[in-house]
C-alpha cells in the first residue's frame, strides 16, 4: 500500500499571522516599574500603618531640619558683609556710618541683619533726621540717609555755637567755613532736651519768624542775639557798638517794638544819658521805659516812641521816672529805694549835729 501524503494549503495565510500576532502579545514580559516609583508606593503602604502621633513627630523633626540648615546657611561666609553703600551724606560721615553698620552687621551677617535697629541707632546720630537701611544679597548692605536742614546757629550755656534744626535738636558745631547768621539764638532747655522738645521747637519757631521779619524791614544787623526762653517776653541783645544794652519786646509786635526801641536809642544818644542806657522795655506795648546804668545805681525813664523822645531830657531825670503802668509803678519804686543814697544823708545830718554842737559848745576860760 501506498502511504498517502496530505499537503497543507498555502493559498490562505491570514489565520496564521493572526495566530503569531496573538501568541506574541500574549508572550511579550510585563513593563518593570522604575525605583522610585516603588520606593513611593512602599512608603505610602508603610505610612498607612503609621499612627498619626508618630506622623507629628516626624514633621517636628524635619522642621527642626530645616532651620538648622537655614541658620547654618545665614551665617555662612556667603552672607558676611563685604560692601556698605552710603548714599545722601553731606555733613554726615560716611566712614562714621559704614562703620557703624559693619559692626553691627558683622555679628549677624546680611541674611539676619537687624534692619529695624539699624535705623534706630543710624538716626541717633546728630545731623540724621531719616535711615533706611535695605540687603543687598548675598554680601552687601545699603544705607539713604536723610540729613537734617540747619536753620539757626544756638549759643549754649558753655558758650558754644551750634547749629539747630526745626526739630531743636543741638547738630554740629558752626564752622569758619559756614555762612554767618543774622543774629544767634539763645534760650534752648539743654537739661532735658527729650522731654522740652516740644518747648524747644516752639522756642526755634518764634525764633525764625522774628528773623524773618527782621530780615525783611532791615533790623537784623543791630541785634547781636535773641533769647527765646521765655516766649512770652522775648529780649533782644544789640550789636556791635550797643551790645550792652537789652530791649525787652514782650510778646508780640516784635517788629514794631524793635524799631521804636531802636528810635528811642538813637534818640537818646544826643544826650549825656545817651552812654548810660542799659535797657529799654517795650514789653507793654505802650510807652518805652528806658534803664540806665550809673556806677553801682541804676534808674529808669518812660517815654513814648518817635518824636516825643526828648521827653526823656534832664528834667525828666531830675523829677524821677514817669510812670503810667503798675509794672512801670513797682519799678520806679526799687530804683527809688536803691537810689535814696543813705550814706549821703547821713554825712549831711552828722555835718548839720557838728555844726549845732559848735554854736552850743561853751568856749573855754583861760587862766590867767
Amino acid at each position: 500500500m501506498r502511504e498517502q501524503v496530505i499537503a497543507h494549503k498555502v493559498g490562505n495565510r491570514s489565520g496564521i499571522g493572526k495566530h503569531r500576532r496573538s501568541s506574541e502579545a500574549t508572550q511579550r514580559p510585563t513593563r518593570r516599574e522604575s525605583g522610585g516609583a516603588v520606593l513611593v508606593t512602599r512608603l505610602r503602604s508603610v505610612l498607612g500603618y503609621v499612627p498619626a502621633f508618630l506622623k507629628v513627630v516626624a514633621a517636628i523633626v524635619v522642621g527642626i531640619v530645616i532651620f538648622a540648615g537655614y541658620r547654618a546657611a545665614a551665617s555662612a561666609s556667603f552672607f558676611q558683609v563685604r560692601k556698605v553703600e552710603v548714599q545722601g551724606t553731606s555733613r554726615v560721615s560716611a566712614d562714621e556710618v559704614q562703620s557703624l553698620v559693619r559692626r553691627e552687621v558683622e555679628k549677624t551677617g546680611v541674611w539676619k541683619a537687624d534692619l529695624a535697629g539699624l535705623n534706630a541707632k543710624l538716626e541717633k546720630l546728630p545731623w540724621v533726621r531719616t535711615a533706611v537701611v535695605s540687603r543687598v544679597l548675598p554680601d552687601s548692605v545699603r544705607v539713604r540717609i536723610t540729613e537734617r536742614v540747619p536753620r539757626a546757629v544756638a549759643r549754649t550755656a558753655s558758650g558754644r555755637f551750634r547749629w539747630v534744626d526745626d526739630d531743636a535738636v543741638l547738630l554740629g558745631e558752626m564752622l569758619p567755613t559756614d555762612q554767618m547768621p543774622p543774629f544767634f539764638l539763645r534760650g534752648l532747655n539743654e537739661d532735658d532736651p527729650e522731654g522740652a522738645r516740644v518747648e524747644n521747637r516752639e522756642r526755634v519757631a518764634k525764633f525764625l519768624a522774628l528773623q524773618q521779619a527782621w530780615d525783611a524791614a532791615g533790623l537784623s544787623e543791630r541785634v547781636s542775639e535773641v533769647n527765646v526762653m521765655d516766649v512770652r517776653d522775648i529780649r533782644a541783645q544789640l550789636a556791635d557798638n550797643d551790645s550792652h544794652i537789652e530791649v525787652r519786646l514782650g510778646s508780640q509786635d516784635y517788629g514794631k517794638r524793635l524799631k521804636d526801641a531802636l528810635e528811642v536809642l538813637d534818640a537818646q544818644r544826643q544826650t549825656p544819658r545817651g552812654a548810660l542806657i542799659s535797657y529799654i522795655d517795650l514789653s507793654q506795648g505802650k510807652r518805652a521805659i528806658v534803664g540806665l546804668t550809673s556806677g553801682a545805681h541804676a534808674t529808669t525813664t518812660a517815654a513814648s516812641p518817635g518824636p516825643s523822645t526828648e521827653s526823656l531830657g534832664e528834667n525828666t531825670a531830675d523829677q524821677g521816672p514817669t510812670v503810667t503802668t503798675p509794672r512801670e509803678k513797682a519799678i520806679a519804686a526799687v530804683i527809688r529805694t536803691s537810689d535814696s543814697r543813705p550814706g549821703k544823708n547821713r554825712n549831711d545830718n552828722s555835718r548839720i549835729a557838728e555844726k549845732k554842737s559848735d554854736k552850743t559848745k561853751k568856749p573855754e576860760r583861760r587862766k590867767p
